[in-house]
Formats: structure tokens, sequence, C-alpha cells
């Protein structure tokens, strides 16, 4: 079975580009300038952000249906960022090196199954995932933050 990994859309965030610090307050964003690699992973690249590279650091609601399920996270996008499109069956260097929360939604956005892994592992606890026909989708989380990375839909 294949599997394509999806990074968030880059327009969703096109408005804050623009604006300055004292304008993104009123929004919770705040623009941050990268002073670690890795630890900064920017979810419309994909990647890693550089040393030096400017991010935002916002809260972003990555499960938005009406369930019980709903949720937000904080997450980083580089103000840089291109838009990541990964090739299917591929995982990404930015999940290759992390602990990685698995999480598999049915058709009604409920979670039926979770896991953790290692990024190297996750190719095969994808496919697992998706033996089970109840799950329509898959997210997935940096283990130790919490925070949302990016989806996973068969192909």
């Amino acid at each position: 079975m294949t599997f394509r990994i999806s990074a968030l859309q880059a327009e969703q965030f096109a408005d804050f580009l623009p604006l300055t610090d004292i304008e993104l307050e009123p929004h919770s964003v705040q623009r941050i300038t990268v002073d670690a690699k890795p630890g900064f992973p920017c979810r419309v690249s994909l990647k890693e952000a550089d040393i030096g590279e400017t991010v935002l650091l916002l809260n972003f609601v990555h499960h938005n249906h009406s369930s019980p399920y709903r949720s937000s996270h904080a997450i980083y996008v580089c103000e840089s960022a291109r838009q990541a499109f990964p090739l299917a069956n591929t995982i990404p260097d930015v999940l290759q090196s992390r602990l990685i929360s698995v999480r598999g939604f049915n058709s009604k956005h409920n979670m039926v199954m979770a896991d953790v892994a290692e990024g190297s592992e996750l190719s095969d606890i994808i496919q697992g995932f998706f033996n089970n026909m109840s799950i329509a989708y898959l997210h997935l989380h940096n283990a130790k933050q919490g925070c949302y990375v990016a989806r996973v839909d068969r192909t």
C-alpha cells in the first residue's frame, strides 16, 4: 500500500508574513530567529530551519473537525519556506531523526489507533496502520513536544 505525507500549505500563513512583530501579537504569533539546528522544524517545507533563519511560532488547529479529537498546538513555519511535496512512500529527513507519535483517525475523525515510533521506523508503522481499513488518515506529531508535523493519506 502506498502513502503520501502532506505538509501544511504555505498560503495558510501568507497573511502573517508582511506583519510587524507588533501586528503579529493580537494573533498570538511570534517571530523568532533560529538559534539551534535541529530544533525548529518547518511544517510547510518539512525541513529544519537553518540558524539565523526567521520562523513564525503560532498555534495551529490541525484537527479542525466536529469531533472530541479537535486539536491545536504550536508549530513553526519558516518565513522563507518553499512548499514541500514529498514523493509517495517517502519519509522527509525532518521526521527521520525524531520520536514520532502516529495517530490514526476514522472517517468520523475519531482516533482509533495510536503508537510511537522512531522516525527511521515510520514507513513500516504507517503501512501497519493502513492495514486497518477503518483508518482514513494519520496525523504525525513530535512525540516529546506533542506538536503536529504532517498528515498521511493512502494514495
